[in-house]
């Protein structure tokens, strides 16, 4: 059987790119997770790309560790982190072998297996909410640490697949500063970095970053 154009998987040269032209790239193609129960499909909607040693917003900033090691390469393995001890968010990583560039998969609009996310997003209060905000993608699509590391270019079976989809025309796509992110990685005209499909209403509210209190 052949596969259908828009389900075509992208290969590996796509993500070898600088991260600023496949950030917006990802904007209307499709993740596939295969799952026991069946596969579960997700429109991207909204990413946010991070560079590095040159993005002080990066989590790859300051250099290698144990934690973003994913991030440094290949091109088209995904790297997962968790977050405020209680939340997983994907990214895609691009480039160059070496460089420790990403794109945080933000939002999406489930196009395939909403039964299937719906279970693991008891708290969504319809559909379009699904996997709006990164957090809520990782959680529908069963993303955790465990598939750090995945290759979503391999050819056969693979838990995680990036499919051509149908890209989003440039006069589409939105841009403004990353959600969350303090200091200068933060700031829209120097990083407008957080890329959106304009009126999609299953892209996140942008929020800005806010200092986390300690307790006295």
């Amino acid at each position: 059987m052949i596969a259908p154009p828009d389900r075509k998987p992208l290969p590996r040269a796509f993500f070898d790119r600088p991260v600023l032209q496949v950030a917006p790239d990802l904007l209307g193609r499709i993740l596939v997770r295969a799952t026991p129960d069946g596969p579960i499909a997700v429109r991207i909607t909204e990413v946010e790309a991070y560079d590095g040693p040159n993005d002080p917003g990066s989590h790859a900033y300051r250099g290698r560790t144990a934690r973003n090691d994913v991030m440094f390469g290949p091109a088209g393995h995904v790297y997962v982190y968790f977050t405020y001890g209680m939340w997983h968010c994907m990214n895609l990583v691009c480039g160059p072998e070496g460089t420790a560039s990403a794109v945080l998969l933000r939002a999406g609009e489930v196009v395939e297996g909403a039964e299937l996310a719906r279970e693991r997003r008891v708290s969504a209060r319809n559909d379009k909410e699904l996997a709006k905000g990164p957090a809520r993608l990782a959680t529908a699509l069963g993303v955790d640490r465990a598939l750090d590391g995945t290759d979503a270019c391999a050819a056969g079976e693979t838990p995680l697949r990036m499919l051509t989809g149908t890209p989003v025309p440039s006069s589409q796509v939105r841009s403004g500063p990353r959600t969350g992110v303090a200091g200068e990685g933060g700031d829209g005209d120097v990083h407008p970095w957080r890329f959106w499909v304009a009126d999609d209403p299953t892209v996140s509210p942008y929020r800005a970053h806010v200092p986390r209190r300690r307790r006295s």
